[in-house]
């Protein structure tokens, strides 16, 4: 197993974490299926989303696998008026990272993050490692630090 920036910028920060792999399909990249292929639950498994806003030019959502981003409210914990999701040929160009593999850590820039606060009530949470086929599981609050996360209510169910 190759290790991924994304892990390499845990270890940099003293951070622990565990990486689980998984076998990928690429007719099915969803995050309730990576969920299941890990062995954690959908609501634990976060999912990141890279958005476009009319004040902060790009930046980066994250919810859980289980639910849906709710666009008015990501805009405003990120302060903009209204933000729209990058299109999917923009989003490796933009992070580095292909669909199924964006994460916020060790993305190709530095980019502003809006995690869904439901995120820290768990002891352990998945993200992806910046590969398909890979998810770092760690703590929540590490996390957040690691990425300089601003937590709000941005999700729906």
């Amino acid at each position: 197993m190759k290790k991924t920036n994304a892990a390499r910028q845990l270890d940099k920060l003293g951070l622990r974490y565990e990486v689980r792999e998984y076998e990928v399909d690429l007719e099915d990249l969803s995050a309730p299926t990576v969920a299941a292929k890990v062995g954690l639950e959908p609501a634990q498994v976060y999912k990141t989303l890279v958005l476009t806003g009319d004040t902060v030019k790009h930046f980066m959502a994250i919810v859980a696998a289980d639910a849906e981003l709710d666009l008015k409210a990501a805009a405003r914990a990120s302060g903009n008026r209204k933000a729209a999701l990058v299109a999917l040929k923009d989003v490796q160009p933009l992070t580095g990272y292909v669909r199924g593999g964006v994460t916020a850590l060790a993305a190709k820039k530095r980019f502003d993050v809006v995690a869904d606060e439901s995120l820290v009530t768990h002891d352990r949470i998945a993200v992806s490692a910046g590969v398909r086929g890979q998810q770092l599981v760690l703590d929540p609050k590490d996390y957040v630090r690691a990425v300089e996360a601003t937590l709000a209510p941005i999700q729906r169910r």
